[in-house]
């Protein structure tokens, strides 16, 4: 019945996903722990157009959740993800959070961006974000100890691009203070910079494809590569622990000569501690089972799985939304 249905979900968020997420930029009423309401969800960040899995992803769920959760409407906030995310999460702003895992766990631990533990937890695991390093041809650019004195965007500020484009630097024994000129720009600026050639290089971490790296290549074309960076993820590890591995971004996402050997990090989505147990739940099973709509509006959608729902560690995942894992299995 699920499939048949999926046609009228598919159409409706073809214009639901811009609409939704214009929602965000209303001041959100932080109304996950009321008996219906509105919820808002905090996302990443585009300025004009939707560069970022993020944004997509994050206006599908809106659409989805409006049409399937009785008595919740959801909207999309645009933000400058990860920290931001997480800060707005547990100051009552968002309800709802898209976040990388790394910065999760500092968050649950206190660490790093977070002077205190956060009382967030998980709904689910979502799919791989794959950092993705681009660099102009004409940088001679060929490691990541190459950016020396390059001008790199590490990504919009208190964003996960931000947090793993500072430990990339570090791990290659740069200091990112001094060792390059760094642009704090979103993705849709970091492109734009590339272009014009402005900056040598910019470091995103997003699904695949994410549209503004497809833009990019494609436009550049043998003016930009992508850089592998698989050889610093045992510093990584070492350091911060196993929320890192290493995974392919295969040749044809951009249509580079060869696959490129990259660090992966997974997402999750976040919810705060005191969100009621049955909403989490219903949160959960709603995803899960509207899998299809989500992978109609961005392709990263097919690494959220029932298998790896529940590997949040070591954000602990909210009661009500364990519930509904369970169900699935």
């Amino acid at each position: 019945m699920r499939i048949r249905r999926l046609p009228a979900v598919v159409v409706a968020l073809a214009a639901a996903v811009s609409l939704v997420a214009c929602g965000g930029q209303r001041e959100p009423t932080g109304s996950g722990t009321a008996a219906g309401g509105r919820l808002t969800i905090a996302t990443g960040n585009t300025t004009g157009n939707t560069t970022g899995v993020y944004y997509q992803l994050g206006g599908a769920l809106a659409s989805v959740i409006s049409q399937k959760v009785t008595g919740y409407r959801a909207t999309a906030s645009e933000t400058g993800a990860s920290v931001q995310n997480i800060q707005g999460l547990v100051g009552g702003n968002y309800d709802i959070a898209f976040s990388l895992g790394d910065t999760a766990a500092d968050a649950v631990k206190g660490e790093n961006s977070f002077q205190t533990k956060q009382d967030v937890v998980a709904l689910t695991r979502l799919y791989n974000n794959y950092t993705q390093v681009a660099v102009r041809t004409s940088a001679n650019i060929n490691s990541i100890a190459d950016l020396k004195g390059k001008r790199v965007s590490t990504g919009s500020p208190n964003s996960g691009t931000e947090v793993i484009a500072r430990r990339l630097l570090e791990a290659a024994g740069l200091d990112p203070a001094k060792d390059v000129t760094a642009q704090r720009l979103g993705l849709p600026e970091s492109v734009d910079a590339m272009k014009s050639g402005s900056i040598d290089a910019l470091v995103w971490s997003g699904g695949l494809p994410t549209g503004g790296i497809t833009d990019l290549t494609t436009s550049l074309g043998k003016g930009v590569k992508l850089l592998p960076i698989a050889d610093l993820l045992p510093k990584m590890t070492e350091k911060y622990g196993s929320v890192y591995a290493e995974a392919p971004i295969p040749a044809a996402t951009y249509k580079q000569p060869g696959d490129v050997a990259t660090i992966v990090v997974p997402n999750v989505l976040l919810v705060r501690k005191d969100m009621k147990d049955e909403l989490a739940e219903q949160l959960t099973k709603t995803i899960y089972e509207n899998l299809d709509a989500l992978v109609a509006v961005n392709a990263a959608a097919k690494g959220i799985t029932k298998e790896n729902a529940a590997k949040t560690e070591p954000v602990p995942l909210h009661p009500g939304a364990q519930k509904a894992l369970d169900g699935l299995k």
